[in-house]
């Protein structure tokens, strides 16, 4: 496992609320000495990676109607792309629905056939109308207002919302707000897929997701059960990189294929001229 905090001192959801800077901007200017020393509480929020970890089915949630569900609900017989954010952020978590709505958008599956979706909320005091309301702003976003029965917004009790993150290794702490309240939280930006039967199988860090490395993760996380011709001839070009949390062009797999369709050039080329030499003799 590896300890990632994927530029959490940039991405702490509302935590510099009131500056009206964004993410990007608080990691590109600085905003004075003192803030530029992280508080201490800081150091407990950021991503271990759990590759194969199995998470929580038995934990209890409720949905964004309002109904008692088991996580083990939603896995079954496709891969499921996972969120953790709170649904009162204004600022991080948005940007990471939104970064993952677009991407699921030109995949090129479909939700409820391919894969599903379950976002957790890690705010024990948002409530399904909350989960309600950013599931819709997400299907808007997803531009397929059709499949809500596949996308699933989760809040929960504490213990619920401890045992996914723990499981997912996605760590996270409250920070305080512009009015000094304790009701925000510093955390990271990352998506996640996991297998049919509810194991970790990837993650995605940042807010931007390329669509090739959407589809890769869903179809590795699918056991290659979705996958097309071109999507295992990615794969086998295309590395994941757990470090890093991207897909990264496989150099030498390239090329030992491109030895290998070279030889085999080589060889239909000498039999071909082999057999019209035969042909020729025999001609004569």
């Amino acid at each position: 496992m590896r300890l990632r905090h994927l530029g959490v001192l940039a991405l702490l959801g509302l935590f510099f609320g009131g500056s009206g800077l964004t993410a990007q901007q608080m990691g590109d200017h600085p905003m004075g000495s003192a803030a530029q020393v992280p508080p201490k509480y800081l150091k407990d929020a950021g991503l271990v990676e759990r590759l194969n970890q199995p998470l929580p089915l038995d934990a209890t949630y409720t949905d964004d109607a309002g109904h008692q569900v088991k996580l083990a609900e939603y896995f079954h017989h496709r891969p499921v792309a996972m969120a953790l954010v709170y649904f009162h952020c204004s600022m991080l978590c948005p940007q990471v629905l939104h970064g993952m709505a677009q991407s699921l958008r030109g995949v090129g599956f479909t939700p409820g056939k391919d894969y599903d979706i379950v976002i957790f909320s890690i705010d024990p005091m948002d409530t399904p109308k909350d989960a309600a309301e950013a599931k819709k702003t997400f299907l808007d976003e997803l531009g397929q207002p059709n499949v809500g029965d596949s996308v699933h917004f989760l809040t929960g009790q504490q213990a619920s919302i401890d045992a996914i993150s723990q499981a997912t290794g996605f760590h996270y702490v409250r920070v305080p707000g512009p009015d000094g309240k304790m009701d925000q939280f510093a955390h990271s930006s990352v998506i996640m897929f996991a297998t049919p039967d509810g194991r970790m199988s990837e993650y995605l860090a940042g807010i931007e997701y390329p669509t090739r490395d959407v589809r890769l993760a869903l179809v590795n996380a699918s056991h290659l059960k979705i996958a097309s011709a071109k999507d295992l001839f990615l794969l086998y070009c295309c590395n994941y990189v757990p470090s890093s949390g991207k897909y990264t062009v496989a150099v030498l797999r390239i090329l030992s294929l491109a030895a290998l369709v070279t030889l085999i050039a080589m060889g239909i080329g000498l039999y071909l001229l082999n057999r019209k030499r035969g042909s020729s003799r025999l001609a004569v």
